[in-house]
C-alpha cells in the first residue's frame, strides 16, 4: 500500500512539473517589453513602471505619438506608465504628494506637458480625464542620440534631487525631482 501511495505521489509531481514546463513554453515575448526603473533620492523611492515600444522604422513624434491629441499619450505602450513615490516630492518645483500615479504626456512640437493622474492601473489613455490630474508640469524635449527602444532613467543625482528622463527615438525630456 505504501509503495502505491509513493508511486502515485511521484507520478503526480512528475505530471505537475510537465504541466508547468508546458505553460512556461507558452509564454511569448511582448512586442513592447515590460520595464521598471527605481531610484532612491535621499530616503525617497521613485519608481517608474512602463512598457518599451521600439521605433521599428516608424515616424514617432507627430505621427505615432500625435501632437496635442484629444487624449494624452500613455508615455509607453500597453498599460499606461506609472510613477510611484513613497514620500512627498516636488516635480519641477511643484508639490506632488506620496502615492501612485498614472503618467501621461501631452506631446507638442516644442513643449510637453507631463501629467500625473490620481487614477491608478489603467490601460492606455482611453479613460483619461483631466479632473483626475494631481499635477501638470511643462518641459522642453531636447534632441538626443537615436534610441530604438523607449527608456526611462535618472541622472544628476544628489542627496536631495535627481532628474528623471524619458528618451525615445531622437528626443529626450527631463524633469527635476526634489525631496525634503
Amino acid at each position: 500500500m505504501k509503495r502505491r501511495s509513493l508511486f502515485t505521489a511521484v507520478l503526480g509531481l512528475a505530471m505537475g512539473a510537465l504541466t508547468m514546463g508546458a505553460q512556461a513554453q507558452d509564454i511569448k515575448p511582448q512586442a513592447s517589453p515590460y520595464a521598471e526603473v527605481l531610484q532612491r533620492i535621499g530616503t525617497t523611492d521613485v519608481k517608474i513602471t512602463y512598457h518599451r515600444p521600439g521605433v521599428k522604422g516608424r515616424q514617432i513624434w507627430g505621427e505615432l505619438v500625435p501632437y496635442h491629441s484629444e487624449k494624452p499619450w500613455r508615455a509607453g505602450a500597453n498599460d499606461a506608465t506609472t510613477f510611484s513615490i513613497n514620500k512627498d516630492v516636488k516635480i519641477e518645483g511643484k508639490p506632488l504628494p506620496a502615492g501612485n500615479y498614472t503618467f501621461y504626456i501631452d506631446v507638442g512640437e516644442d513643449e510637453w506637458t507631463l501629467i500625473f493622474s490620481k487614477v491608478e492601473k489603467t490601460w492606455g489613455s482611453f479613460n483619461y480625464d483631466a479632473k483626475d490630474d494631481a499635477l501638470r508640469v511643462k518641459v522642453k524635449p531636447q534632441e538626443a542620440p537615436m534610441k530604438e527602444w523607449l527608456v526611462y532613467g535618472f541622472g544628476d543625482l544628489t542627496m536631495k534631487s535627481a532628474s528623471a528622463y524619458i528618451h525615445w527615438e531622437k528626443l529626450k525630456a527631463s524633469f527635476k525631482i526634489e525631496t525634503e
